[in-house]
């Protein structure tokens, strides 16, 4: 048997699109002589489709969707996933499945057992749990059929009461066929192949797994599907970040031809949830995951130029370079408004930086301005000492000329604030933290860095003296990052066990952290949950990012 993974970039919701990439692959493998193919977890809406799911009709069109693909499966088999309407009156409403078609009809209906309520997952908002468990006969073969985490709680700590394939292991399988949607992050591809290696350890049989590719908003599925040999080894990797099909004949015995492509001993031995920030871990798969989600977030939404403020620093650097890689430089116009507390050097830094990208900039000065704010509050402010309030005069300025340039000329302005910045509060609401897109903001500043590193891996695109300058936002006379935040070094340490590894004070202390500064960083933290709440979406890189995946309350007392 003949068995071909198709690893697709949905668009939710878009019926269309999605069908008729399904049916043109679904030809490509039949053309290639493919028993049967196999497709991603809500392939055909496309997946999270959140509250989408509330919508009848919008569960009709995945109806719709599925008859029409139907249609061409007369002589080649298709596993392809929608949501599915619960006929019973018991549970929720809908089913996660994965449909069996073949010779034009649906041979098999499979529902996910297991349904994710953690971090970006809400799944048992929406879908009831399978209620049977069967395995699906096609051409001799027994297939083992499960969705996404159903392959997942295995471990000394399962977080659900049973598997999926405990319950089909009674039933003899062949094959093991998983329809996945797991989201992109920085160690996330090593945790699959960990995963799948100990299914099929466990369960002695071959794993076909398909995964998505593309992004959702913030969400980035990486693709880097799989087929592995019953002995664990893989035997077909696909790319990551990238769609493809392909596949591979499988043997009477269930055993391949093909080589090894890579040997269980061989899986990398790096830890696949380091207990410290590793700054440079997988920086071009970060690198790679930015460019997708940026690209994809202009796509998918119709948009097709980006603006950028451009301070001649390494966080606007960083963007602009990841927006011109995205996009194409010509569509990305980085806009500088030095203030009068802006040095030379950032702007010559800035200046230089777009042409070496070769990208649009213009210079628009903030001075005049920003004193005539200060001549019309003088009234008010009389003459209190400079603070805080003529800081954020001159980051709101910029954020509002930015985004008029913006409206008149049809741009998206592209946040730069990064993780480091927006989990302590360092930045300004409807200033520097306006935007339609946050590109850094789950990137620490020490990975801001390494992404820049990276970028000029084969020639200077990020001028030497952005990298090599101390930070600074430049909104008073010799300011540095460093007068209002501890040393990044020792910040996003901080941050991490926080943010990533929840672990609580004492925990932190007692790892050799400085105790005033450990109580000073997760007090700013959870202080500045209400501006992050105001944020724009976030491109997700790590295991727990801002955003969707991160729900804390505003007004919670917690360590403040």
């Amino acid at each position: 048997m003949k068995i071909f993974l198709a690893q697709q970039n949905y668009h939710i919701g878009n019926f269309e699109s999605n069908t008729n990439k399904i049916i043109e692959a679904i030809r490509d493998a039949k053309s290639r002589n493919a028993d049967l193919i196999v497709f991603s977890e809500l392939s055909i809406c496309g997946y999270p489709p959140r509250d989408f799911l509330e919508f009848g009709d919008f569960i009709d069109k995945c109806n719709q969707a599925l008859e029409e693909i139907k249609e061409h499966t007369a002589d080649i088999a298709v596993l392809v996933g929608a949501p599915s309407r619960n006929i019973n009156k018991d549970g929720k409403d809908l089913f996660n499945a994965a449909f069996f078609l073949y010779e034009k009809e649906i041979k098999a209906e499979v529902h996910k057992t297991l349904l994710p309520t953690y971090d970006v997952f809400d799944e048992y908002r929406y879908f009831e749990p399978a209620f049977e468990w069967n395995i699906i006969e096609f051409k001799g073969k027994k297939l083992a059929v499960t969705i996404c985490e159903d392959i997942w709680n295995l471990g000394d700590n399962p977080w659900y009461r049973l598997c999926p394939m405990d319950l089909l292991m009674e039933q003899k399988p062949d094959i093991m066929i998983n329809l996945s949607a797991s989201p992109f992050d920085y160690t996330h591809y090593e945790d699959r192949k960990a995963i799948i290696k100990a299914n099929v350890l466990k369960y002695k049989l071959p794993m076909f797994y398909c995964n998505a590719v593309g992004s959702q908003t913030e969400i980035v599925f990486d693709g880097g599907s799989f087929i592995f040999d019953k002995q664990g080894n893989i035997v077909k990797q696909f790319p990551l970040f990238e769609e493809a099909l392909d596949g591979l004949e499988i043997n009477d015995d269930n055993t391949f031809n093909e080589p090894v492509v890579e040997n269980v001993s061989q899986l990398p031995t790096h830890e696949l949830n380091p207990d410290r920030l590793i700054p440079a871990l997988n920086i071009d798969e970060i690198y790679n995951a930015l460019v997708t989600g940026i690209r994809d977030y202009f796509r998918k939404m119709g948009f097709s130029k980006a603006i950028i403020g451009s301070s001649g620093g390494v966080d606007s650097a960083v963007t602009l370079a990841l927006a011109c890689d995205a996009l194409g430089a010509e569509n990305v116009r980085a806009i500088l408004m030095p203030s009068p507390y802006s040095t030379n050097h950032s702007v010559d830094d800035a200046v230089l930086l777009s042409k070496n990208l070769n990208n649009p900039y213009d210079i628009v000065p903030i001075k005049n301005i920003y004193e005539q704010f200060l001549d019309t509050l003088k009234p008010i402010f009389k003459d209190l000492p400079f603070s805080v309030a003529e800081e954020n005069i001159q980051s709101r300025t910029r954020g509002n000329l930015v985004m008029a340039i913006a409206n008149k000329f049809g741009y998206i302005l592209l946040n730069t604030s990064n993780k480091s910045e927006l989990a302590t509060g360092y930045g300004t609401l409807y200033g520097d933290m306006a935007g339609g897109l946050g590109v850094l903001g789950d990137c620490y500043k020490l990975q801001v860095y390494e992404l820049a590193k990276y970028i000029n891996r084969e020639r200077e695109i990020i001028p030497q003296h952005i990298l090599d300058k101390a930070p600074s936002a430049e909104l008073r006379p010799n300011q540095k990052d460093s007068d209002s935040l501890p040393d990044y070094s020792v910040l996003d340490q901080i941050l991490y066990q926080y943010i990533e590894l929840r672990k609580g004070p004492k925990e932190i202390k007692a790892l050799g952290f400085d105790v005033p500064l450990t109580d000073r960083t997760l007090k700013m933290v959870n202080i500045n949950e209400y501006k992050r709440n105001q944020f724009c979406p976030i491109i997700r890189i790590s295991p727990k990012a801002f955003g969707v995946g991160r729900r804390m309350p505003i007004v919670g007392k917690y360590l403040i």
